[in-house]
């Protein structure tokens, strides 16, 4: 089972989105701002926190430049997400890059896989965000639907 998403952001090319999904600086200006790790190298790990709930470790498993952002879940993680990958895909039309986004591998459609889906939705549009504007909308400062659990 998969959540899938796609979004758009006006850029004249996708480097500045795939910038933001392999620097810690810019992950942590659109997802956590607790992120650290090694985000521009296969094999590097990331830690993402997002307190006082916890947070996920991710390995980065494949790095296409301006292309293809893949993660997969390790260590540090609620067990739903365990053994799971986060995918981007990155293609330009028009005055737009396209975003196809995939957090793939879940073994259940448990309740928490249905948060995640709309969290993942707020935290793409803060990605678009922080592209087309400078500023994205980090945890701990993202549009709130509820509760982790």
């Amino acid at each position: 089972m998969d959540i899938l998403h796609r979004v758009g952001a006006k850029t004249p090319a996708p480097e500045p989105i795939y910038d933001a999904l392999t620097s810690i600086d810019g992950l942590a200006a659109w997802w956590t701002r607790d992120t650290s790790g090694t985000a521009d190298e296969v094999g590097g790990v990331i830690e993402f926190r997002f307190p006082p709930v916890g947070g996920f470790d991710m390995e980065v498993v494949e790095l296409v430049a301006g292309k293809r952002v893949v993660w997969r879940v390790v260590g540090e993680s609620p067990e739903e997400w365990l053994g799971t990958t986060i995918e981007f895909d990155l293609r330009q039309d028009g005055d737009y890059t396209i975003v196809l986004f995939k957090h793939a591998g879940w073994r259940e459609p448990v309740e928490f896989m249905h948060h995640c889906s709309t969290k993942w939705a707020t935290f793409l549009l803060s990605l678009i965000q922080l592209v087309e504007t400078g500023t994205g909308a980090p945890a701990p400062d993202e549009v709130r639907v509820g509760d982790w659990r």
